[in-house]
């Protein structure tokens, strides 16, 4: 199945409220469980799309260097931690810690593998020209036009930075420390050179009138069907119905600090 085919069936403004309530929703339960299965069905519509490649190699610069710092910080320095599992010094691998990287880890995952999801699949066409149609202030559109224009090449330009330096003679060997320090070699020139892509973008789409005020017209007609917008409004309430439940959980139960 092709990507323009499983995109086609979706408004992209149903494609973006559905990413951005079931962030919100998987934020709001803070539930592991519920995270994995929203990463693993995110990865099977990635596949789905055609959009695996791009979605998992991009969600692996932000996750992994994530997944890490959490797994240093919590798993080995939690100062809540009692069930001690293991201990060098003043490190100590907690249960307690673990189940916090766990829980954060796998529901920043998640969030991230939806969001990547609807980036390297949505019409960025069609989107700009359903918010246009909504008259959505064109500030809003220059900003997310910039955005979803960026993300498709973080994967291909880490690859080219990664087959310059292994030209240049660089080869990983070596424990966790040396595959540590190849990464932050490749982060550096990828996120000068995103820095660098984002601001060419940006002054080609402003130079293109996306971000001037007044009257706007399109020539893209993104049919709307009337089940989608009820569907779009539903999954709306239905996220502040999970927000709402959730805060009312954590307040303290009387009343009582």
């Amino acid at each position: 199945m092709t990507n323009d085919a499983v995109t086609a069936r979706l408004h992209p403004l149903t494609a973006l409220t559905a990413a951005a309530c079931t962030a919100v929703i998987t934020t709001a339960a803070a539930s592991w469980p519920l995270s994995i299965a929203v990463a693993l069905a995110a990865a099977v519509l990635a596949v789905r799309s055609g959009a695996a490649r791009q979605v998992l190699a991009a969600a692996a610069v932000i996750l992994v260097p994530l997944w890490l710092s959490l797994l240093v910080l919590h798993g080995l320095f939690f100062p809540e931690g009692h069930t001690v599992l293991a201990q060098w010094g003043p490190a100590r691998v907690t249960a307690e810690g673990l189940g916090f990287a766990l829980e954060v880890g796998t529901r920043t995952t998640a969030c991230v593998l939806v969001l990547l999801l609807f980036s390297f699949t949505v019409s960025v066409p069609d989107l700009l020209a359903a918010l246009a149609a909504r008259n959505i202030p064109p500030q809003f559109g220059f900003v997310v036009a910039s955005t979803l224009t960026l993300l498709p090449a973080v994967a291909r330009r880490l690859d080219r930075i990664r087959q310059a330096q292994e030209t240049r003679g660089m080869v990983v060997r070596g424990g966790l420390l040396a595959r540590l320090g190849a990464l932050r070699l490749q982060m550096v020139p990828l996120v000068l050179a995103l820095m660098d892509d984002a601001s060419s973008r940006a002054q080609a789409l402003e130079a293109r009138g996306f971000a001037s005020p007044g009257p706007r017209s399109s020539y893209r007609d993104v049919a709307d069907p009337p089940l989608q917008r009820r569907l779009r409004v539903a999954a709306l309430v239905l996220t502040a119905a999970a927000v709402t439940a959730r805060i009312v959980a954590s307040w303290p139960a009387g009343g009582t600090a």
